[in-house]
Order: structure tokens, then C-alpha cells, then sequence
């Protein structure tokens, strides 16, 4: 069983007089300052000169400086940009900045495991992945709860890494739920592949084939909207709050007899061998180069990507139908005018 962290394993001195830099300032990053800020902590937001986001972190009554400025005065270093602009930022803005018995940190092991970022031996390198988005953590940090976290170490130069992490992790409130040890490769394989193959690409392909099949049927496309798109938030939920057993158990019993029976004809054992391939080429590295050279070239795939999907007899359907929906719009207003206050 994994081993698992909690409040009173955290021993607040390894933080004591620290001062902390956190790099990024989006949907992470504000979540992670704020965090710390009201735990206590003296933080720092490092950003680019011309950052629109610097406004709004002084507003939220954050001290604001360059990224260089901000990792030359800090202890520890939280490295919160996108995955394919970490490396430059860290060669040019980051390193040079560095000082011996520090602490640099990721919430995600992406730069570490495929060495696009490759630390001095003298600092100790660690992580504590959220596993929620940013502002979902903040909603819950202010409301005196936290979300889980994965926690792990690449090198630790001091014999504290392991100490100052669950400090930081405690700072974000993520030591009131549990925070898990891992790796960096184990977190950066596992989370790479759940988003390709499974939340991400599997149940958006899964939705859009679903749909598709009803509608080439001849079934009119807003039943077919409902019935494999609307829906799947009513039965996530359900999976969230109790797992597969509890979604069995509160829909009909045709649904779970479909579920047993016909699900495994649709994603039969070819998928296993498919799915196999995908974490082969995470594992491999491919998906990495593959990726990181799609940002070099200026996303020339990803935004033709965008631009097909947009065009998609499921999207524009879609965005009709939740026009009816007054709830979802009430929902959207307020969740906007609550991350304006933020």
C-alpha cells in the first residue's frame, strides 16, 4: 500500500523563515501562493516583466518580482509554468539564480523524468502534485478542507527534502486530505497516460463515437447529445462519490446489466493492447519529443485540432441546447464573478 502523509507528520520548521518563490501565476500557481500566503508563509510570485497576471497577484496583496529576482531571494522555488516553457525559463531566468542547500519544486514530474531540466546536485528537487485544478483547490483551502497530493523527491542534497515538502504541501492544505509518495516517474507516466488515454482522449473519443453512431442512426442529434454527452456528468458523479459500485448501485438495474454486458463488446481486449501502446509511448519518451516539438513549431497540429472540434455537429448542438439550461447559465455567472474575486 502506498504510503500516505498527514498533518501530524508535518513538522512546520523546515519552512520556518523561509521565503518562497512561486513561479506562475495561472491556475496552480494563484492557488499555490494564496495557499501559502494565508498559512502563514512568506511568498513571493515570480513572473515575466510584461506578465498579465502581475497585476492580479498584486491585487490579491502578493509581492510580485521577475522570476530572477524572485529565485534569487527566495529558499524555495515552486515551478508552476507549463510544461514545454519550463525548461527555457529554468536555463535562463532559474538556475543562474540557484543557491546551494535550496529547494526547487514541480507539481508535475514532466521537465525532471524526461531531463529537459537537469538540477545541480547541491539542491534538493521534490514535488507535491495537487490533484485537483488550481481554483477548485483554493475554493476548498478557503473553505478549511484540501485536496490529495502526491509527493515526490529527486534528490535530496540536505537530508530535508522529504521535511520541507510536506511543510510546502501542509501550506497549500493538501496534509488535511492525504498527501501520497510517489516519483516523479511514477506520477509523470501515470498522469500523462490517464489524460491520453482514458480522461481526456478516451472519454471525449468515447462521447463523439457514441453520439456519431445515433446520429448516422438517424436518432436526431439533441436526444444524442443527452443521452452520451449531457449525461456523463450524472453518472462521473456518481463514480467520484462512491466508485463503480455506487454508480451501479443508484442507476436502473437495465443500465448496470448493459454496463456488465455491452460495455466490453464496445472497449473490448483490442483496447487493452491500444491502451498498452499509449503508455508505451509515454514511457518511451515519445510523446514527450513529440509534444515539446509541437511547441516549438508553434502548435501548428493542436491548433488545427482546435479548429476541427469547434466545427463539430456535437459542439454546435451542444451549445444550443445548454442555452436552455438556465441553471448552467447561473452557474457560469457565478463562478465567474467568484474567480474575479479571487
Amino acid at each position: 500500500m502506498a504510503k500516505v502523509f498527514y498533518e501530524s507528520d508535518v513538522q512546520r520548521e523546515y519552512l520556518k523563515d523561509k521565503t518562497i518563490a512561486v513561479i506562475g501565476y495561472g491556475s496552480q500557481g494563484h492557488a499555490h501562493a494564496l495557499n501559502l500566503h494565508d498559512s502563514g508563509h512568506r511568498v513571493l510570485v515570480g513572473l515575466h516583466s510584461e506578465s498579465k497576471s502581475w497585476k492580479k497577484a498584486v491585487g490579491d496583496g502578493l509581492t510580485v518580482k521577475t522570476v530572477p529576482e524572485a529565485v534569487a531571494a527566495a529558499d524555495v522555488v515552486m515551478v508552476l509554468i507549463p510544461d514545454p516553457a519550463q525548461g527555457r525559463v529554468y536555463r535562463e531566468s532559474i538556475e543562474p539564480h540557484l543557491k546551494k542547500g535550496h529547494t526547487l519544486m514541480f507539481a508535475h514530474g514532466f521537465n525532471i523524468h524526461f531531463r529537459q531540466i537537469q538540477p545541480p546536485p547541491w539542491i534538493d528537487v521534490s514535488m507535491i502534485a495537487p490533484k485537483s485544478p488550481g481554483h477548485r483547490m483554493r475554493e476548498l483551502f478557503t473553505e478549511g478542507v484540501g485536496v490529495p497530493a502526491l509527493l515526490a523527491i529527486h534528490q535530496d542534497f540536505t537530508g530535508k527534502a522529504t521535511g520541507t515538502a510536506l511543510a510546502y504541501a501542509q501550506g497549500v492544505g493538501c496534509t488535511r486530505a492525504g498527501v501520497i509518495q510517489t516519483t516523479f516517474k511514477e506520477e509523470t507516466e501515470t498522469d500523462l497516460f490517464g489524460e491520453q488515454a482514458v480522461l481526456c482522449g478516451g472519454v471525449s473519443t468515447l462521447i463523439k463515437k457514441g453520439f456519431q453512431t445515433l446520429v448516422d442512426a438517424g436518432y436526431q442529434p439533441e436526444v444524442a447529445y443527452f443521452e452520451c454527452l449531457h449525461e456523463m456528468k450524472l453518472i462521473v458523479d456518481l463514480i467520484y462519490v462512491g466508485g463503480l459500485s455506487y454508480m451501479r448501485y443508484s442507476v436502473s438495474d437495465t443500465a448496470e446489466y448493459g454496463d456488465y454486458t455491452r460495455g466490453p463488446q464496445v472497449l473490448d481486449s483490442g483496447v487493452d493492447a491500444k491502451m498498452k501502446q499509449v503508455l508505451e509511448g509515454v514511457q518511451s519518451g515519445e510523446f514527450a519529443r513529440e509534444w515539446l516539438a509541437e511547441n516549438e513549431s508553434g502548435l501548428p497540429r493542436m491548433k488545427q485540432f482546435r479548429e476541427t472540434e469547434s466545427k463539430l455537429l456535437i459542439e454546435q448542438v451542444g451549445k444550443q441546447l445548454r442555452e436552455m439550461m438556465q441553471w448552467l447559465a447561473a452557474a457560469n455567472q457565478k463562478r465567474e464573478k467568484k474567480l474575479a474575486a479571487q
